[in-house]
């Protein structure tokens, strides 16, 4: 397989990750308790693909779900392998032209708290380990470019 080339995968492995920003550049964040990773951890709105999705109608859908949010304008981010031992990608998104609304979680995610935080203070906890999965960090990295 050349560079250039996307990996053969199923819409069930892939999944996508979302950096929803308010008309003040505030970001959507999530936390809940992982004991067996050593307590709190913060994280972005994201899931796996179900059959049928798109990425960016998954990426719409967790963002509705996990955080009650729908957004007028997307930006894709990137496409980046989860391991190299897997043919499943994440796909992440910039979202903004935010609506909110209630949660939608189902009874693994009940825990899950939303809370909205300044880039600037969202990368800091980046920096000092407060995220568990790399995927939410390196999307608030490309989202914060210019």
């Amino acid at each position: 397989m050349t560079e250039n080339q996307a990996p053969a995968c199923g819409p069930a492995h892939d999944a996508a990750v979302v950096v929803a920003r308010d008309a003040d550049g505030m970001v959507a964040l999530l936390s809940a308790a992982f004991p067996r990773h050593g307590g709190e951890h913060l994280f972005l709105p994201g899931g796996r693909r179900e059959d049928g999705e798109t990425p960016e109608q998954c990426a719409r859908r967790e963002l509705r779900e996990e955080a009650g949010i729908t957004a007028g304008h997307w930006r894709p981010l990137g496409v980046y392998a989860i391991t190299l031992d897997s043919a499943a990608r994440v796909h992440l998104y910039e979202a903004r032209d935010l609506t909110l609304g209630p949660q939608e979680l189902t009874v693994t995610e009940k825990d899950f708290k939303l809370s909205w935080w300044p880039m600037t203070d969202a990368l800091g906890a980046v920096g000092s380990g407060r995220f568990l999965l790399p995927a939410g960090p390196l999307a608030l990295f490309l989202a914060n470019r210019p």
